[in-house]
């Protein structure tokens, strides 16, 4: 068969999009960020049988965490969330008392097994607003990041969630635009750093802070002032995944 003429190229294109953008237009769950803290919680979720997303702004998955430390083709996982690696099908090395793991294998297996679970992963989509309804949060409005980085004025479209997890790291993106709108008290950013301390707080105060609105990740670090940790991974595996048993537990107990 001949490859296709033009029209028939963006015919398939566009009726292929379009299909997925009204199935995606209402979910289970949005995970904003495919970090590490997000791309483990899409996993969980996924394979729980939620209709899981994830919306990332740049062309690209991993976070922070895809470049390691400094450049360096490394990071440091704790023994304790190992069994989480496992179920990513990620592997891993044992230097001293830890494990390492190559960041971009990393992010390559979390990504495919969220997806092979039935998470979909959707890049260069920015959310700028969420829908808040009942007091509760109930969605995020999205647009196209280069339309947000260009400075363009283009009107979004909305997607539509039972729960939204802010994996959006530093930034805190969703919970901080949330604040904004709400009136409520201005986010900083995170506390120097601290490995140890920051590892257990971010794990510690993953939760729900608002209606519908779930933290993990640095998300956490930046929301509570915490000291941040660096290359570690392991905070971030154990976040992403009692955030989704979280949202897993809430949306069960509630059918």
């Amino acid at each position: 068969m001949e490859a296709p003429d033009e029209k028939t190229v963006t015919r398939i294109l566009v009726k292929k999009a379009s299909e997925r953008i009204l199935e995606r237009s209402e979910r289970d769950v949005i995970i904003v960020g495919a970090g590490p803290a997000g791309l483990t919680a899409a996993y969980y979720l996924a394979k729980a049988g939620l209709k899981t997303l994830v919306l990332e702004r740049r062309l690209g998955i991993g976070g922070g965490i895809i470049a390691g430390g400094m450049l360096l083709p490394a990071v440091v996982v704790e023994e304790r969330a190992i069994p989480v690696l496992e179920d990513l099908g990620v592997p891993y090395e044992k230097r001293e008392d830890h494990y390492v793991v190559d960041p971009v294998r990393f992010v390559i297996k979390a990504a495919n097994s969220a997806l092979d679970a039935g998470a979909d992963i959707r890049v260069g989509i920015y959310v700028e607003d969420v829908i808040v309804r009942d007091n509760r949060v109930r969605g995020v409005v999205i647009n196209r990041y280069p339309n947000v980085y260009g400075g363009f004025h283009v009107d979004p479209l909305m997607f539509e969630s039972k729960y939204v997890i802010d994996a959006t790291g530093h930034d805190a993106n969703v919970a901080r635009v949330l604040h904004k709108k709400l009136g409520l008290k201005e986010l900083a950013v995170e506390g120097p750093m601290r490995t140890d301390k920051g590892e257990e707080d971010v794990i510690e105060r993953t939760g729900e802070v608002y209606p519908g609105l779930i933290l993990a990740g640095m998300s956490v670090a930046t929301y509570y002032r915490t000291p941040r940790m660096g290359p570690l991974l392991g905070g971030m595996l154990l976040s992403g995944k009692k955030a989704a048993e979280i949202v897993i537990k809430k949306i069960r107990g509630s059918s």
